[in-house]
């Protein structure tokens, strides 16, 4: 049982202060992973530049790494929605190593050296998102090849298309997934492209983008010791002011993480809609029961799994409108929402992720077709008028259906396609 505790003053007076959400630093733990190895790599900075003792180094670094194993979770209270755009966050981190290191390692002097709140957070956002980003390409890349499985099971079959809720023509029963898997995949690219671009970090420029109170030194040395350490192709931006002012990057990702949300809740609504019935609705599609449907209705069997994916994306999108507005909202030199937006991200990549891996294996992956319905529907009176549409022409044929009835006009044609069968 955890009974030691390493945070110190200014870490217990951010949690007295302000604390509402209960949204706190031990709940994200790839921000926690991300935030240590920040700190550790700039402790290898500030020696490289011959700022910090080798003791204090090694004993950094040696403290970030035991700390990142998870029984020192509990370490980090502090409400990760709190004022100072961070500085409680930076200071939890700050107390927490200093204590675990020993050898008179000082909190601000030596853990902090060389940094501000500022391009702490915002590098360890940064490289947070990148971790718990991995996950979530596999995860979707994966339901890519479901929906790939599915379009080519599915393909020999016809179906009905349907627009604006009306019968439409004949069309092939894997179309529905091949729309869905040829515009998921690009979306992930896309993504997996503008999450790259967060290897652009602003460490060495300290709180607005000046560098102020980073030594020179340090500088020259940050982006080595972060691409060391981390194993990561890290870079300094060259634009500081703007990673100071306009965090575009996290909305750029929340964005992506938006459309694909809502490409899935799309085809959560399309597989809620095939599977409705069995009798009363359209029934072309079979979703597997994963749990009793109903505590009333024996033997039902409802789209419980999509429509949690489409919980998922309503919660994600008031996620994403609110980092819309705190980019709008960082005024002047210094945007002090960015940890709002980026803790807000990174609940966003975790409902998604694990969404997305329920939806794909206990729905999606076992879809089945009602053949039965698909064929009826496939011959329904509508794609008949249109294969003879440019027989007739649009306008004779939509006149003869007035004058005669689409049911008569129905029946001559099917009498005209039988003929031609027998010739």
């Amino acid at each position: 049982m955890e009974t030691e505790i390493l945070y110190g003053e200014q870490t217990k007076l951010t949690a007295r202060n302000m604390t509402f959400s209960d949204w706190r630093l031990k709940h994200f733990p790839e921000f926690i992973d991300a935030a240590l190895n920040i700190k550790a790599a700039c402790a290898l900075a500030n020696y490289r530049a011959g700022l910090l003792t080798e003791e204090k180094k090694d004993a950094i670094i040696a403290a970030c790494k035991e700390l990142r194993l998870g029984k020192y979770r509990n370490q980090f209270i502090v409400d990760v929605f709190h004022g100072g755009g961070g500085i409680g966050i930076n200071m939890n981190f700050n107390e927490v190593i200093a204590n675990k290191a020993g050898h008179d390692v000082h909190p601000v002097d030596d853990v902090n050296m060389s940094q501000s709140t500022s391009d702490f957070c915002h590098s360890a956002m940064r490289l947070a998102l990148i971790y718990s980003t991995r996950s979530l390409k596999g995860v979707l890349r994966h339901m890519v090849e479901t929906a790939d499985i599915k379009m080519k099971e599915f393909e020999p079959y016809t179906t009905i298309a349907r627009t604006c809720w009306q019968d439409g023509m004949q069309v092939s029963a894997g179309t529905i997934f091949e729309g869905f898997k040829e515009t998921l995949e690009a979306m992930t690219d896309r993504f997996a492209k503008d999450i790259d671009d967060l290897h652009w970090v602003n460490m060495g420029y300290t709180v607005i983008g000046t560098g102020t109170g980073a030594d020179p030194a340090y500088k020259r040395e940050i982006e080595g010791a972060l691409q060391d350490y981390l194993g990561l192709p890290m870079k300094m931006t060259k634009k500081p002011y703007v990673h100071a002012q306009y965090p575009v990057d996290l909305v750029t990702v929340s964005s992506d993480i938006k459309t694909i949300s809502s490409i899935l809740a799309k085809f959560a609504k399309d597989t809620r809609i095939l599977s409705s019935g069995p009798e009363a609705g359209l029934h072309e599609w079979d979703i597997p029961a994963v749990q009793k449907g109903s505590s009333f209705f024996p033997g039902k069997v409802n789209p419980v799994i999509p429509e949690m994916m489409i919980q998922c994306d309503l919660l994600i999108s008031g996620h994403d409108s609110i980092m819309q507005n705190a980019l709008g909202m960082g005024e002047q030199h210094l945007n002090v929402w960015e940890e709002l937006m980026g803790f807000l991200l990174l609940e966003n990549v975790r409902w998604l992720r694990r969404a997305t891996r329920q939806f794909d294996t206990r729905c999606v992956a076992g879809i089945t077709l009602n053949e039965e319905t698909i064929e009826r529907n496939a011959n329904a009176s509508i794609p008949l008028v249109v294969a003879y549409k440019e027989e007739f022409g649009y306008e004779k044929l939509s006149d003869r259906i007035k004058k005669e009835g689409l049911k008569n006009v129905v029946a001559s044609l099917r009498k005209r396609k039988a003929e031609n069968r027998r010739k």
